[in-house]
């Protein structure tokens, strides 16, 4: 079954069709979410929230073929939402009943994440999300335009600009 039946099939009240629909791209949502919160748990309390909203407004999407845009629209906000209030949020040292040993690749793997995230902090926040979906999710620029609901012209200037701002600070090219 295609996904226009699928969505049409949601739409009717179809729990299942929307279950299928949301796990035939459920990486993609996955990679979506983590590149925006940059933490496991936030990236799937973000997709948790998501669906709940799709399972609630199912019925007001006009067009089927946009489901995925529409989706992915939502995940974006409530991944907004989630840092918003994150970040009102006094950090607390938590200590881990149980540390995990890891080992150094992921060491690695962890310390360069962390470097290109501070990397990116000197952006905005408009670039950085522009920069994220582009080179992070390899999205296309109409589909991030379409996500951020903003003009195609505007995602190239934010991710243009943003470039240019880190080969400024740290050198290298773009």
């Amino acid at each position: 079954m295609d996904s226009i039946q699928l969505v049409k099939k949601a739409k009717a009240g179809d729990k299942e069709a929307l279950v299928k629909l949301i796990m035939l791209r459920k990486d993609e949502y996955y990679k979506l979410a983590y590149a925006y919160t940059g933490e496991k748990d936030d990236a799937l309390d973000a997709l948790s929230d998501m669906i709940l909203i799709l399972y609630e407004k199912i019925r007001k999407l006009r067009k089927e073929d946009a489901f995925y845009i529409w989706s992915k629209t939502i995940l974006v906000n409530c991944c907004r939402k989630l840092l918003k209030k994150k970040s009102k949020l006094l950090p607390l040292m938590v200590a881990e009943n149980h540390p995990r040993r890891e080992s150094l690749e992921e060491y690695v793997a962890k310390e360069q994440r962390v470097d290109l995230q501070k990397m990116l902090l000197i952006l905005s926040v408009k670039q950085q999300e522009a920069i994220k979906l582009r080179f992070f999710l390899d999205l296309e620029y109409k589909v991030i335009s379409q996500i951020l609901k903003i003009p195609e012209g505007t995602v190239k200037s934010r991710i243009f600009v943003g470039l240019k701002n880190l080969k400024e600070k740290f050198g290298g090219e773009y």
